[in-house]
């Protein structure tokens, strides 16, 4: 290292091609060292500011175009300084992306993809989405794709492509959801009672909210039951604690007020002219 400090002092007092060549290096070094530093410290403000202003998604997206704009500006006068011709660098770049482009077709539409995912902003870091037969919640929207945490605590990693091609369903965009309850009853239980007292369990429970009110509506003659439907609102927060509590509520007020929940059941019956089914025990 020294002899190399050595040698670059007494070439520089030697003056002539070598020296200003050392010069001219020197210099190029010294304006990338001290612009990087800036071009970062920019990537990392505009990124800050557009966070604030708009979402993560934005805000990295952003910073980045800043981060690799600057640092190819930089490169481009880098080299301009050690003497190179920027203008034939640019022609092979371009040629160079041409055949790049070919080669990565499926890279380049999942950057595409990507970028109108966060620009549409569909959903966000945090969210509870259901993408294609995958349910999870959102761990990052990177321009090459989209990872997910499910609910068993797996990464799930989808290109950007296929989340934007397909299908997106948000299950917290908004604060209250729509519950929606399935219940069936005997055919011998007085319906208008039956209703009342789905409502009644609906209207005790702190968690459901009264605007909208609950509403039961009649659903079908099942096979073996009356099938209604109790329909309730909540907060997206609590909607599968409710899931998972309310029916048991249910099920317990039934059996307080003697309501059969029946189970599916077959009856054999014989024609009048018909022979006598045989029946035959079996020890």
């Amino acid at each position: 290292m020294n002899d190399l400090i050595n040698w670059l002092r007494e070439t520089i007092a030697a003056g002539g091609p070598d020296a200003a060549r050392v010069w001219a290096v020197g210099r190029a070094l010294m304006v990338a060292a001290l612009l990087f530093p800036v071009v970062l410290f920019v990537s990392r403000r505009v990124r800050a500011a557009v966070t604030k202003r708009r979402t993560p998604q934005a805000g990295f997206l952003a910073g980045k175009v800043i981060l690799y704009l600057g640092g190819g500006l930089l490169l481009l006068s880098t080299l301009g300084e050690l003497g190179f011709d920027v203008s034939t660098l640019l022609g092979a770049a371009g040629v160079a992306g041409v055949a790049l482009g070919f080669a990565a077709q499926s890279t380049v539409s999942n950057l595409i993809s990507g970028f109108f995912l966060v620009i549409e902003r569909p959903f966000v870091v945090g969210d509870t989405v259901r993408l294609g037969d995958v349910t999870g919640e959102v761990l990052s929207i990177d321009l090459l794709s989209v990872k997910l945490r499910t609910f068993d605590n797996r990464l799930v990693r989808m290109p950007s492509e296929a989340v934007f091609k397909g299908n997106v369903v948000n299950m917290t965009r908004y604060p209250t959801r729509r519950l929606d309850i399935n219940v069936g009853v005997g055919y011998g239980e007085d319906l208008k009672r039956v209703g009342q007292v789905l409502l009644d369990v609906a209207r005790a429970d702190p968690r459901c909210l009264q605007e909208p009110p609950p509403s039961v509506r009649f659903d079908k003659f099942g096979a073996s039951s009356v099938d209604f439907v109790l329909a309730l609102w909540v907060s997206t927060a609590e909607f599968w604690n409710v899931s998972y509590t309310l029916p048991v509520e249910i099920h317990a007020r039934f059996r307080q007020e003697g309501i059969s929940i029946p189970f599916p059941q077959t009856t054999l019956s014989a024609l009048p002219d018909s022979p006598p089914l045989p029946v035959r025990v079996v020890s």
